[in-house]
């Protein structure tokens, strides 16, 4: 189970809650609400949804209107990721559209006055309630007086039969407890200036019903309306609700509730308290079939739900829906399309990664030969430093020899017996000879240490003897290994950005699993990669070597 589903726990929905469903008249149609047994993971038969009772209650009901399908599929999201206040915001969006301004829900005014934020916390992200929609800040709209907090909403889950709409892109889609909150730009979609223009009447209308002194209306009142009325705004009706007939109208769902249980409804899904007054009645007369819709009124009507995207059915040319329906068959096809190409260029870049991290691999496999090598070198050259130390004593010794027989001879004016054969001279000789040598020796030894100086330690400054220089190559660790080290982190790193610039969604703890890769398998995805390496190193800056790269990654 995925970290985002550990809010789920076992449905506690009260006796209480039950009843309340049934005044509603929402359980009159025989399995139209299914309660959860004992299991503590929402599983829904077939054609059933996931949803709470505090949905329920704000005008939820099925089957589900198209606007909220509509929203649904433009935001990319499940019903169980909206909280109940957004669930009340779009109740009140849709009764103020049908009922103060005739209008049917209309996508363009949606997006003149609502965006999507996700929900959470700084220490966690919900999925249950994972998205809340909100007023955009330039917009001034109804005061709905939403309560700070639901308590326990969460825990009272049900499942609702949701009854298949006449196409398939119309279907909400099945619960899926797993799936992540993607953000889609559609969240912060704007309206164009297009509609803005086809829009501004009706903004000026909500203004003008906020603002008409002893005429204004509240969300509280449009909250309270569809909840007398009996009708509930979020499912799919016959009729809007510019038609409505009272209590004999075809969409109601029960007959009138109860002063008290009304009251007790409205404070439940409000933050009015016991003093606060509940409105009996709307300031503004809504418009029904005892208050029809003006003639122009109705003309603008039928444009409006003609020139959107999401009303069709308003619209009054069977070849326009066609066309557009094609139109959004061959998108879908193409999008399905390039979301292949992107999966297999995912599997490419990976192959790739993975043979990046193999050239460190071997390139620190390198630097490891060449430490050897080093060691090799600095052995000989002690060797030979403690020869020629030992081959200088002696002649050393000679001298003092020599030297003593020369203080020894103080009578007479010192003069050589054999010029040519005097053990002396030679030793001179052979002193000032070995010493070049070396000096020459140790000077190279220096040189060779001070070109590998900045790569085992970047960050020391370099000696300046010969002696604490050759004490750096010799420290406890073993230097070889450090770089290798420094050079795999930095191959790993590489990987990793690349693979993050094609925008791909990775599992990495998979990623680093190497260990149950075969053989064979692992030899055979190096050739494929070999084609590319060279154009990603020339990306890095690194010139490519003829050193085959096919061992496992080291983890």
């Amino acid at each position: 189970m995925a970290a985002e589903d550990l809010e789920w726990e076992r449905s506690k929905i009260s006796n209480q809650d039950i009843n309340m469903l049934k005044r509603l008249g929402l359980m009159k149609k025989e399995d139209a609400i299914r309660f959860p047994s004992e299991e503590s993971y929402p599983n829904p038969p077939m054609e059933y949804r996931v949803s709470f009772v505090d949905h329920l209650i704000r005008g939820l009901s099925t089957p589900i209107h198209d606007f909220l399908r509509g929203l649904l599929f433009v935001y990319g999201i499940q019903l169980h990721q909206l909280t109940p206040n957004s669930i009340l915001h779009i109740s009140i969006f849709i009764t103020l559209c049908e009922c103060f301004l005739g209008i049917p829900p209309n996508w363009a005014l949606w997006k003149r006055i609502f965006c999507l934020r996700r929900n959470g916390s700084h220490n966690a992200t919900y999925n249950i309630g994972g998205v809340v929609i909100c007023v955009r800040t330039d917009v001034d709209y109804f005061d709905v007086k939403f309560p700070d907090s639901v308590q326990g909403w969460r825990k009272r889950w049900l499942y609702i039969h949701e009854e298949s709409a006449n196409s398939v892109e119309h279907n909400i889609i099945p619960f899926d407890g797993s799936a992540k909150i993607q953000r889609r730009r559609s969240w912060d979609a704007e309206a164009s200036e297009e509609e803005k223009k086809a829009t501004e009447a009706l903004m000026s209308r909500i203004h003008q019903l906020q603002n008409t002194r002893g005429k204004e209306l509240s969300g509280v009142q449009i909250t309270a309306y569809f909840l007398r009325i009996r009708v509930q705004p979020l499912q799919a009706r016959k009729n809007p609700l510019w038609t409505y007939a009272g209590e004999n109208d075809a969409n109601r769902l029960s007959n009138d509730l109860s002063v008290k249980d009304l009251e007790k409804l409205i404070r439940r899904i409000s933050s009015l308290n016991k003093r606060d007054p509940i409105p009996s009645s709307c300031r503004v007369e809504p418009y029904s079939s005892a208050n029809p819709l003006p003639e122009p009124m109705i003309k603008e009507l039928i444009r409006i739900g003609s020139q959107f995207i999401g009303y069709r059915e308003y619209a009054n040319k069977t070849e326009e829906k066609l066309a557009a329906i094609n139109e959004r068959a061959n998108a879908l096809a193409q999008k399905l399309e390039q979301s292949e190409e992107a999966r297999k260029k995912a599997e490419s870049d990976a192959v790739q990664a993975r043979a990046e991290a193999d050239k460190a691999k071997t390139d620190a496999a390198g630097v490891e030969d060449l430490r050897k090598r080093l060691h090799t070198a600095e052995t000989s050259l002690s060797e030979h430093i403690a020869a020629q130390s030992a081959r200088e004593e002696a002649i050393l010794k000679r001298i003092r020899t020599q030297s003593r027989r020369f203080v020894n001879r103080t009578a007479q004016e010192f003069e050589l017996e054999d010029p040519d054969n005097d053990p002396l001279l030679d030793a001179l000789s052979f002193l000032e000879f070995h010493g070049s040598e070396a000096r020459e020796g140790i000077d190279q030894a220096k040189a060779g240490l001070s070109r590998l100086f900045p790569y085992f330690f970047p960050k020391k400054e370099e000696p300046a003897t010969f002696l604490n220089l050759a004490k750096c190559f010799n420290p406890p660790e073993d230097l070889g290994l450090k770089v290798r080290h420094e050079n795999m982190k930095v191959a790993v790193e590489n990987t990793v950005a690349l693979v993050a610039d094609s925008q791909q969604t990775i599992d990495w703890a998979k990623v680093g699993d190497t260990e149950q890769i075969e053989q064979s398998r692992w030899k055979s995805l190096i050739k494929a990669a070999k084609p590319n390496t060279k154009k990603i190193l020339a990306y890095l800056g690194i010139k490519p070597s003829s050193t085959p790269s096919s061992s496992r990654p080291e983890v």
